[in-house]
């Protein structure tokens, strides 16, 4: 028997090797510090050390009893804050897109639905409730078409747009023929016609741009052709278009062309529509088609339907003279010139151009060039009326900014900004290690929640995106991942969009621009250890609380000490949780803790609610 100063794992050490191996031990913990980068270049290191250092010296060695955080016991205060519901009438509240701060700001450009947060003060500290009868979404491929009315409850759609097909009510859920005001006979015939033109059977089109999405019947249809599409409108109190588009399990946020730029990188698209989407394009010397050619990958494709194309059939329709609507047109056909696009069909209702390769493929006259170093530097940038340069090339047949593969080889293949060395620090070496390391942390995930990649999962978002490794390591057409890049981690979204994958740049000091209950699961990978010193770990985690659906879950990982100070917090938020040990054992610092939002929703007596 051992004594209690002397265990019997331990008798015979010698001291001085006891130390030493703690030592390793402890250096071992320090190893933490790698993860903040999001790229886990400590993984292989800590692994190593692990294999080389006994640290089972005591047996009585784990981690519940020696890595819990030292908290101060005040008796005057609860260890644990509780969070109320919020007032039912935040059922849908979107603290950045809010109808009654929108109205102090000017309507010129759609200021007034842009992005304005609240100040730190105004900000609610409530959870939001899910309105009465909420019920799980339907599977997918079902809940494209299908989504119950409890969860959406507005019927405006129905006989506004009645007549164009978007959306009808039957008993307790509206059906999604597919329609749209300018494809009545559904998308799936208007994307046919599109690919008679473009390249969207073979791969060659991956990422694609909605611009005022309606309910998003466009973006659904391509998901049938192994495209996504980036769907955004604006907030809207009665239509709850990209609301819509959510809960049918297809990408969209709150957003609008106004004044600043477009939260997504330079060549981010293979393809751009407008389907009657009203944006003036002509207006402010063409700053709003200049935005879109910023976001244009080289050789993409533009769609026009509506408004000014097939003028002569509908202008009297539309209340306009034929001079007004020809001249529109005309204007939009020597701006598109002006940025280097082809036209390359109009037909009916449809006009489309391609953008060409390379600057050296163009020959235009005099264009004001945006002088900005940096265009994928955009977070509350003003637009400005100037055209992004083209990268340079060394042949007039070389495509600008580096040729991409087809889908889905190009979701592995090395994007052109890592390969030409554009993304600091970030070598193609450390890119196949990225994607090697997700592989063995999927697994794992699978483990913990077997149904990742299963349909209980349609909607994915992951907070800190790093490469993207995270969703090419889930690779699941059951599901899809909006991959955020946070404005102050190193600017990865390109490579993700040269990956074929689609994503947002965001600061998670602020509310995202989607709805309530939008995500069935959340991913955070050293997201808090990233903003523990620039805003209140409190707020983030109650915005994740709102965007994630009831019986929705969320995997955090980070180091062990920032998810102690989590796990405190979501001890008040009506979440189940779970800690994890890392892939590599009980004593890697960073620990992976996975939580489950409890069913609930709202009830008549203002902030009361049923836990169910």
């Amino acid at each position: 028997m051992g004594s209690k100063n002397n265990p019997p794992g331990n008798r015979g050490r010698n001291p001085l090797s006891i130390f030493v191996v703690l030592g390793l031990c402890c250096f071992f913990y320090l190893l933490g510090a790698w993860q903040k980068s999001g790229f886990g270049k400590g993984d292989s290191i800590a692994l190593e050390i692990s294999k080389q250092t006994d640290c089972n010296i005591f047996p009585t060695l784990d981690f519940e009893p020696h890595h819990k955080s030292v908290l101060i016991v005040d008796t005057s205060k609860p260890m644990t804050k509780i969070y109320k519901p919020c007032d039912v009438k935040y059922t849908d509240y979107t603290p950045c897109q809010e109808q009654k701060r929108a109205m102090n700001f000017p309507r010129d450009n759609m200021i007034y639905r842009e992005r304005h947060c609240p100040p730190q003060e105004e900000k609610l500290k409530c959870l939001i409730p899910a309105p009465m009868g909420y019920i799980i979404q339907f599977p997918w491929p079902k809940g494209r078409d299908y989504v119950h009315y409890a969860n959406v409850p507005y019927k405006t759609l129905t006989y506004e747009k009645a007549g164009q097909h978007w959306v009808e009510y039957h008993g307790n859920v509206f059906k999604f023929p597919g329609g749209g005001t300018m494809f009545p006979q559904g998308a799936d015939a208007y994307i046919d016609e599109l690919a008679s033109v473009i390249p969207i059977k073979d791969g060659s089109v991956r990422t694609a741009l909605d611009t005022g999405c309606g309910v998003a019947s466009w973006g659904a249809s391509l998901m049938k052709r192994n495209v996504l599409a980036m769907s955004f409108a604006p907030r809207d109190n009665h239509e709850a278009q990209v609301q819509f588009a959510l809960e049918r399990g297809v990408p969209a946020v709150i957003g609008v062309l106004g004044t600043i730029h477009l939260p997504y990188p330079s060549r981010a698209f293979d393809m751009a529509q407008c389907s009657r989407c009203l944006i003036p394009w002509t207006a402010n010397d063409g700053m709003y088609l200049m935005e879109v050619d910023r976001v244009l990958r080289p050789g993409g494709y533009w769609i026009l339907s509506g408004p000014p194309i097939n003028w002569k059939t509908y202008y009297k329709t539309w209340k306009r003279s034929k001079e007004e609507v020809k001249g529109e047109q005309r204007k939009i056909e020597e701006l598109a010139e002006r940025l280097c696009w082809e036209k390359k069909y109009e037909k009916g209702d449809i006009a489309i151009w391609k953008k060409k390769i390379n600057a050296e493929s163009c020959q235009r006259d005099s264009v004001n060039i945006c002088q900005s170093s940096d265009a994928d530097n955009v977070w509350y940038k003003e637009m400005k009326s100037c055209v992004s340069p083209y990268p340079e090339v060394s042949s007039a047949n070389e495509v600008a900014g580096g040729e991409l593969q087809k889908f889905p080889a190009r979701l592995f293949a090395v994007p052109p900004r890592i390969a030409k060395g554009l993304v600091p620090e970030v070598t193609v070496e450390l890119y196949h290690k990225d994607n090697q390391l997700w592989k063995n942390r999927l697994d794992t995930y699978k483990r913990i929640k077997l149904l990742i990649g299963s349909t209980r999962y349609r909607n994915i978002m992951d907070m800190n995106a790093g490469l993207g490794g995270f969703v090419a390591a889930l690779n699941s057409p059951k599901s899809w991942v909006m991959n955020v890049v946070p404005t102050i981690a190193p600017n990865t979204l390109g490579v993700i969009y040269e990956r074929g994958l689609i994503g947002i740049y965001h600061d998670w000091c602020e509310g995202f621009s989607t709805y309530p209950r939008t995500y069935d699961l959340i991913h955070a990978s050293g997201l808090f250890s990233l903003y523990q010193n620039k805003c209140e770990l409190e707020d983030i985690l109650l915005e994740m609380d709102r965007i994630l659906r009831p019986e929705g879950s969320a995997i955090l990982r980070d180091e062990v000490d920032v998810l102690n100070t989590v796990k405190q917090i979501v001890r008040g938020m009506r979440w189940d949780t779970k800690m994890v040990d890392h892939e590599d054992g009980p004593l890697v610092p960073e620990k992976i803790l996975v939580v489950t939002k409890r069913y609930w929703v709202g009830s008549n007596n203002s902030t009361s609610s049923t836990d169910e």
